[in-house]
């Protein structure tokens, strides 16, 4: 029976991918998608991208992944007499020196969202706007979200009025990452899967089986929840601060 494997930021952690898919016993078969932010900040963003194209893994873009895909349509633009894009900073510039034509083909056709209707689910990287529908998302929202403010904002930063996930209401169940922190965000219509692994903290994956949807219950959907902790802590980030969650 197949299953569905859904995977949280990696970063560049290649080889915490490759033993997390030797945890969840990932076979022919399986299907595996990712949240976004497979590159920059950890060691192996090009082992990571062989892992997706010899999987064939599913990936929704994240904030990453579009930081250099804008730079590179800007390039292009400026050949063509536009302004210069912005530069790169050092480890996105590393990044996209280093990425060969099949990788600029995998990031290049990312969605910014994947319905996966026969779990009831949507993955997108970062979260939405409570309320509003999919179409109606702004791209920043998609790619940036954290929390909601106090007028019924959508706002990057950690410090809203309340996490975005605690205030949706679906269906469908939104599997998301971007928000890093030591545990995953259990919400009753959304899962939060960035447990931080590039800070030294998880890379974590909610398994499904065929057709199975996403356990309403915090307890049950824990048990769906596979996770294997950093080598490192690749790169210093912001703390992970612990979260109430449902």
């Amino acid at each position: 029976m197949s299953r569905t494997i859904l995977i949280g930021d990696v970063h560049g952690c290649s080889a915490e991918l490759a033993l997390l898919l030797e945890k969840t016993a990932f076979a022919s078969g399986d299907q595996l998608i990712f949240v976004g932010d497979l590159v920059a900040r950890g060691p192996d963003s090009l082992g990571v991208l062989d892992i997706v194209r010899r999987t064939g893994a599913l990936v929704v873009r994240g904030n990453h992944e579009d930081k250099i895909l804008e730079w590179r349509r800007g390039r292009r633009a400026h050949a063509r007499g536009g302004a210069e894009p912005v530069p790169l900073g050092r480890l996105h510039a590393g990044v996209a020196a280093a990425l060969r034509p099949v990788d600029w083909s995998i990031l290049s056709s990312t969605p910014l969202w994947l319905d996966l209707p026969e779990h009831g689910l949507r993955v997108v990287h970062a979260g939405v706007l409570p309320g509003l529908p999919i179409e109606e998302q702004r791209k920043k929202t998609l790619l940036h979200v954290r929390t909601v403010g106090a007028n019924g904002e959508a706002r990057e930063d950690k410090d809203g009025e309340m996490l975005w996930g605690k205030r949706y209401k679906g269906p469908p169940h939104i599997v998301f990452g971007h928000n890093a922190g030591p545990l995953p965000q259990l919400h009753p219509w959304a899962t939060g899967l960035d447990t931080g692994c590039v800070y030294g903290g998880h890379l974590t994956a909610l398994v499904l089986g065929e057709g199975q949807k996403v356990p309403k219950d915090s307890r049950a959907r824990r048990r769906h929840l596979v996770s294997v902790p950093a080598r490192y802590p690749y790169f210093v980030g912001p703390p992970m601060a612990r979260r109430r969650v449902a």
